[in-house]
């Protein structure tokens, strides 16, 4: 079964003390980078400063959104107002924009981050595209 914890008298107050002493740093970002991967099936978004360390992050499925819904381009257009709000609650203004994958909601997330007050420096596209391909299947035997 495992061994029985026995908790001693002065154990109960230290747990208020910890959280009192930790303080929550707040940092101020001016710019930083969005990540878009957008999937059939879902809407992923990430928000990252200059070094690439992630700030928040987002996805269709946090929000509520369930089974094919999560793909839609209004799904996406919501994680994205959600992330936009957080960014410059944390004194963002310029991004830049990565989107990868070919869902719906590519194109709503951007017009979102957009209309939302942010100003976008630059959009990439960094959807994987094999050179060669998959490999063919074998010639038919009769």
């Amino acid at each position: 079964m495992g061994k029985k914890r026995v908790i001693k008298k002065g154990e109960g107050g230290s747990k208020e003390s910890t959280t009192a002493n930790k303080k929550k740093i707040k940092r101020r970002v001016a710019r930083g980078f969005v990540y878009i991967n957008s999937t059939y099936n879902n809407t992923i978004i990430t928000l990252t400063d200059d070094t690439g360390a992630v700030l928040s992050s987002g996805s269709a499925g946090s929000l509520g959104f369930s089974g094919a819904k999560k793909g839609t381009p209004y799904a996406a257009s919501k994680v994205a107002t959600q992330l936009t709000e957080r960014a410059q609650a944390i004194g963002m203004q310029e991004i830049g924009v990565y989107v990868r994958g070919i869902g719906a909601g590519r194109e709503s997330a951007i017009r979102s981050i957009a209309a939302g007050g942010l100003t976008i420096s630059m959009i990439k596209d960094i959807t994987p595209i094999p050179f060669n391909g998959p490999k063919p299947p074998k010639m038919r035997r009769v």
